[in-house]
């Protein structure tokens, strides 16, 4: 029997993986699901891996209707006609040209600018440019305030009207746990701070800029994460992009979920070690790899690898799925590699007690060998972190370039995350931070409910408080933005390159922060927008994530 007719006939006789019986849903084939028996039937991704999971994982994507995928190519397309035209136009000076290009006396050099790579940006993203970079005058609470901007030029150059937009519902920013206030107890130690340390370091850690904040932050991050040992750092970014360099080099193996965010890949990239891609909460396909690096070892010389690193992300800020870590903490152990964990949007968002994904699953902190987080987010300040062991953490300090090179965390924002995860904690004498963390876990799941209820294609997990609604066609992304910030909803809206050509979103971020009314009023205006622009595509068929297939081939390697 050939393998894909043996695969067929174990799905037909076996349960999925995802808790999805092959012979309750016939209809699947190649990931989707057609014709369902009812319109609202659901698929839940209840994992039942030999008890891994001790809660229901409910995760499912939508199928991206033919017509909309084949009509988003066509307009792609024809603003790409378009772009080439008035290009065209440009070199023959018939339409004046605003983009940077080479100087006429310099034409016969080596160009420093190349042309075509602009193209995107000159006629595709400037047409919709005004939906980004968009300028806020206030705290971004649960609501902000704007400065509104015009442009007479289509988007190349902008004009503030000195017009503020007052009370716009923020559904945009990483303010979680609505810790993101110029008032309250946060805002008063930090103010109380400022005025003892002032604003700035000015020094390293292992110079002069060593404080005892410093130190009472990172023994309370370890505490809060229930690590040995932890390490603050002045840049989010910075704490995965600088320090995967430092534990992994040539002659190891990293293995990243396709949807990692840049400053993973780029950590990765820096590193000098080999890359292999697994498909996005893929475990088949991650563990396929796996099995492929211990059986052949290093490329051309066979030789074991030295360390084999797998990178995750606890909540995929662009899909809204959580990790499956049970299913790759299991494997891990399997194949005695190394897990490294990446919290940005996860930590103080998910567990009931906001310590996040480890939380959120039962699962222990020892075996995450290196958990990464940031502050940016539900603790809104600045900076990330990493915890794990302590022989991990005293190595970092030596040999990190963020804790050798860069410059100190400013005392008020380390004021800021002392305080506000004090709060989380229920160490500030209140039940503060506990109600924060539920409020947040209500408000995500009323969202998302609404939403899918309206018939809006919605991604990701139902704990996510990332919520991506699906635009699809370049035009509506634009419009989307403009006609929620007419009636004074501030939202994100994400195109290509940041997301696969068609599939362009709006991707909504709860917080605790929000009230009901708020909430109510926001999903008031999405309906009408939505209907408006033609937005609800939704027929119910959900893509179970484990049984999208896995072409073997894409996987990307990069060897010495």
């Amino acid at each position: 029997m050939e393998e894909p007719e043996r695969a067929a006939a174990a799905l037909s006789t076996q349960p999925r993986a995802n808790g999805c019986g092959g012979a309750a849903h016939a209809g699947l084939r190649n990931g989707y699901v057609r014709g369902l028996a009812a319109p609202d039937t659901q698929i839940n991704h209840v994992m039942h891996n030999g008890g891994l999971y001790k809660r229901p994982f409910n995760e499912a994507f939508e199928e991206t209707p033919m017509l909309v995928a084949v009509l988003t190519y066509v307009g792609y397309g024809v603003l790409t006609l378009f772009g080439y035209l008035r290009d065209f136009m440009r070199q023959w000076k018939i339409e004046k040209c605003q983009n940077a290009t080479e100087r006429e006396e310099q034409k016969d050099f080596v160009p420093l600018y190349q042309d075509f790579e602009n193209f995107y940006n000159r006629n595709l993203y400037m047409r919709i440019r005004d939906s980004w970079n968009r300028p806020i005058c206030s705290v971004p609470g649960a609501k902000v305030d704007m400065m509104e901007r015009v442009s007479y030029d289509y988007n190349w150059t902008f004009t503030y009207t000195g017009r503020v937009i007052k009370d716009i519902i923020n559904m945009g920013s990483y303010n979680y746990l609505g810790f993101a206030q110029n008032a309250g107890t946060c805002q008063e130690a930090a103010a109380k701070v400022l005025s003892q340390y002032g604003a700035g370091v000015c020094s390293t850690r292992q110079e002069i800029g060593n404080l005892d904040k410093h130190e009472e932050l990172e023994k309370l991050v370890a505490r809060f994460l229930g690590v040995e040992s932890a390490m603050a750092y002045g840049m989010g970014f910075a704490t995965n992009s600088m320090n995967i360099p430092a534990l992994v080099g040539k002659g190891c193996l990293i293995l990243s979920d396709e949807l990692n965010h840049a400053s993973l890949v780029l950590g990765a990239r820096l590193s000098g070690a080999t890359i292999r891609i697994f498909k996005h909460n893929n475990m088949q396909s991650l563990e396929k790899l796996l099995k492929d690096a211990i059986v052949h070892g290093q490329p051309r010389t066979r030789r074991p690898w030295k360390k084999i690193l797998i990178l995750v992300e606890g909540i995929y800020s662009m899909e809204g799925s959580i990790v499956r870590l049970p299913e790759v903490i299991a494997l891990k152990k399997k194949y005695k590699s190394y897990l490294y964990l990446d919290e940005a949007h996860s930590i103080g968002a998910l567990g009931p007690s906001g310590r996040g994904v480890v939380e959120y699953f039962g699962l222990s902190p020892e075996d995450v060998d290196v958990m990464m987080g940031t502050f940016t987010k539900s603790f809104g300040a600045a900076g990330g972190y990493i915890g794990g062991k302590k022989e991990l953490i005293d190595y970092l300090r030596t040999y990190s370039h963020s804790a050798v090179y860069a410059t100190s965390l400013s005392p008020p924002v380390v004021e800021q995350i002392i305080t506000s995860m004090k709060c989380i904690m229920g160490e500030d004498g209140t039940t503060v931070g506990k109600a924060r963390v539920q409020q947040l876990a209500e408000n995500t799941r009323y969202f998302r409910r609404r939403l899918k209820e309206m018939g809006f294609i919605i991604y990701g997990n139902e704990d996510s408080p990332v919520v991506p609604l699906m635009l699809y066609m370049p035009a509506k992304i634009g419009a989307f933005g403009r006609e929620m910030l007419k009636r004074n909803i501030g939202v994100v809206v994400v195109g290509f390159p940041a997301t696969p050509i068609i599939e362009s979103r709006a991707r909504f971020c709860l917080s605790a922060a929000h009230t009901r009314e708020m909430l109510d009023t926001a999903l008031k205006e999405i309906n009408e927008v939505g209907d408006l622009l033609q937005l609800k595509y939704s027929r119910h068929r959900l893509v179970p994530l484990l049984d999208r297939p896995f072409d073997e081939t894409t996987y990307e390697e990069t060897e010495d």
